[in-house]
């Protein structure tokens, strides 16, 4: 319960940063069903990555339930909730912006797992970064990475929040 409190303040303090730029959210009814991510931005960016050079450019895939609870890389157990990815070579607590080319929609995520082990794949998402990103449905996507730094009223949203139940 602490948990997702802890979270839902995050998610309204790194909302409330972004200002009047801030996109637009799922419907109410998808709203209900899914929290929302920690940052979506669509078609523009909010905050600047690094360098307008994309990190990786390539194919992302995601990873839900079948690995809901399992240990990850970096030790905490995986939430398909969670807006986290796995990487096979960037530094575990790393964030990225993962940009769908396809539609525009981007979403930062934390990296805290290892993989994907899919060759010609670049990185696999959370289940909630995938329909964040509206690739749920298809499995696979091509998208760009980018290294993003966050703000420092940011960086406690993207911490992994310890087990306070």
């Amino acid at each position: 319960m602490r948990r997702r409190i802890a979270e839902s303040l995050a998610v309204v303090l790194s909302v409330a940063s972004l200002g009047a730029g801030a996109a637009s959210g799922p419907s109410r009814l998808e709203a209900a069903k899914v929290p929302k991510p920690l940052i979506t931005i669509s078609g523009h960016n909010a905050t600047k990555p690094h360098s307008s050079k994309a990190f990786q450019v390539g194919t992302a895939s995601w990873y839900g339930e079948q690995f809901q609870g399992k240990q990850t890389a970096s030790g905490e157990p995986y939430d398909m909730r969670d807006f986290t990815a796995a990487h096979p070579t960037l530094p575990l607590g790393t964030v990225v912006k993962v940009t769908n080319l396809t539609n525009g929609k981007a979403v930062i995520l934390r990296i805290n797992d290892r993989g994907p082990f899919v060759d010609n794949r670049i990185i696999d998402v959370s289940y909630n970064a995938a329909r964040a990103l509206g690739f749920k449905e298809r499995g696979l996507q091509r998208v760009r990475l980018d290294l993003y730094r966050p703000r420092p009223s940011e960086m406690a949203a993207l911490r992994p929040v310890a087990n306070l139940q």
